[in-house]
């Protein structure tokens, strides 16, 4: 893909603290009007990765170009097509809402006309009716609002958002995600998150991050369709009977049944695996309605999201353990 099409574009990004290596030749993209989802537990790298990208802090290798400037080369023109909103977000508290928007719009120098820009913001973010109300005064998530409105001031084609619903209650979180979504109308986001339901509610594509490297890139679809294992059944049979498991493990096309947490009350589940290529449903009902046995749940084994995010950390660490005794 040209670089055109591209907002950001990360090359080989590299950071290390002495001996520690805090990022691993990191590479990816994140397109025009894209709302990405960065992924990774805490410690990953993401926080890392955003604040050499907004030019807080400088790679130790790498490159990275913010709408086709480079972040080193060019750090004014680069800055000024990203709007950053912190995870702690920078309000000063004895200020207006009004007051602190208007002191960004100063600090960031925009040419554009003043009270139309903020008023405008202030309207998308849905705080118009706090504009004269003390920072201080705000609750959790309209301070968040105010944080995501000065990263907007200057209308930056890229805003970064990290970590945006941390310490929300749940409605408050509900409406943050709605923003996020409505502001991804006009701009390219990139979300910076821990939380695995943030990226599913609002994401177009994810890129996760585990101990300094990328270990995924793909859409939600995308992840659940290459961790889907076509071999797999998941099977609930209202009964704690021990011979469940006997009737599963005797259908021809069983190749073994793991036993896992039950959902409901009084019944067993458990993981089939099934001979490649075959489809065991039928012998299962079969089998189980010959035995006087109601299936509650039958079906193809699909990963949620944390199982997915999951498999890719452990993939990640073992890649890691094994560098560690090459070196």
């Amino acid at each position: 893909m040209s670089e055109t099409q591209n907002a950001l574009v990360i090359e080989k990004l590299t950071k290390n603290y002495g001996s520690n290596k805090v990022l691993k030749e990191i590479s990816f993209n994140v397109k025009k009007g894209e709302i990405l989802g960065f992924l990774g537990l805490n410690g990953a790298g993401k926080s890392t990765t955003m604040n050499i990208v907004t030019g807080c802090i400088s790679p130790t290798s790498g490159s990275v170009t913010v709408c086709g400037h480079d972040v080193l080369n060019e750090p004014l023109l680069a800055k000024q097509k990203i709007g950053y909103l912190p995870e702690n977000p920078p309000l000063y508290f004895d200020m207006t809402v009004y007051e602190y928007l208007e002191f960004v719009y100063e600090l960031k120098k925009s040419k554009l006309p003043r009270k139309e820009h903020l008023n405008d913001i202030m309207e998308r973010v849905q705080i118009t009716h706090m504009a004269k109300r003390l920072i201080r005064n705000l609750s959790k998530g309209y301070k968040q609002r105010v944080g995501i409105a000065q990263a907007m001031v200057g209308e930056p084609e890229i805003l970064i958002l990290d970590e945006p619903t941390v310490g929300l209650d749940p409605k408050q979180i509900i409406e943050i995600r709605n923003l996020i979504r409505t502001l991804g109308q006009k701009h390219t986001v990139i979300l910076s998150t821990h939380i695995l339901q943030e990226v599913s509610a609002v994401c177009d594509r994810v890129v996760i991050i585990s101990g300094g490297k990328i270990v995924a890139q793909n859409t939600i679809h995308g992840l659940e369709e290459e961790s889907y294992d076509k071999d797999e059944l998941t099977i609930s049979v209202k009964s704690t009977d021990e011979n469940v498991e006997n009737i599963i493990v005797s259908c021809a096309n069983v190749m073994t049944a793991t036993k896992i947490e039950p959902r409901e009350e009084g019944t067993t589940r458990f993981v089939v695996k099934q001979n490649p290529g075959t489809d065991a449903r039928d012998e299962l009902c079969t089998a189980f309605a010959k035995g006087g046995y109601t299936i509650a749940e039958l079906r193809c084994s699909a990963p949620t999201l944390e199982e997915i995010f999951i498999k890719y950390a452990s993939m990640t660490q073992v890649v890691e353990e094994i560098d560690e005794k090459e070196e």
